[in-house]
């Protein structure tokens, strides 16, 4: 991820959507201000079925490809750290079956923001390797299925 100084086009739903609604465009921690603008969008998708919210999760993951991808070429830079659609997605499959309550929510945020901003293999390495929009968005597709893992094992556990 690298932070610069280019700015999205607001007007471009593209860029917006891609910028998260503008969470994208904080000063500080961007990545987490994306997440917790999808923690703010989880609350209503978590009343979806099973099924419509796994169907959710794929279609903003395939449509996230090209958000970011196309956001990423327009400003000349991979991997813009206002890019936060990829950390919407993130986060949705971290909160996948998770167990009602905001405690649990509050435990997904951590386990995701966590796998994030350490990086470990594999995720590191997809970060480093793979380019384009879905190099952008598989790194935290990763990061969330691993979350999810932590968040479901420690539902199994209490």
């Amino acid at each position: 991820m690298t932070t610069v100084n280019v700015k999205p086009n607001w007007l471009n739903p593209v860029h917006l959507l891609a910028f998260g609604f503008g969470s994208g465009a904080a000063p500080k921690a961007p990545g987490t201000f994306g997440t917790i603008a999808a923690v703010l969008l989880y609350w209503p998708l978590s009343q979806l079925s099973l099924d419509y919210y796994l169907l959710m999760i794929l279609v903003t993951g395939v449509l996230g490809i090209y958000l970011c991808g196309k956001t990423a070429e327009d400003l000349g830079v991979h991997d813009h750290g206002g890019i936060v659609w990829d950390e919407f997605v993130g986060f949705w499959i971290t909160m996948i079956a998770a167990p009602a309550g905001w405690v649990w929510v509050l435990v997904g945020f951590v386990a995701f923001r966590f796998f994030d901003i350490i990086k470990p293999w594999p995720i590191n390495w997809i970060d480093k390797k793979v380019t384009g929009g879905f190099g952008i968005m598989l790194d935290d597709v990763i990061a969330g299925v691993m979350a999810a893992l932590v968040l479901q094992g420690l539902a199994w556990w209490f």
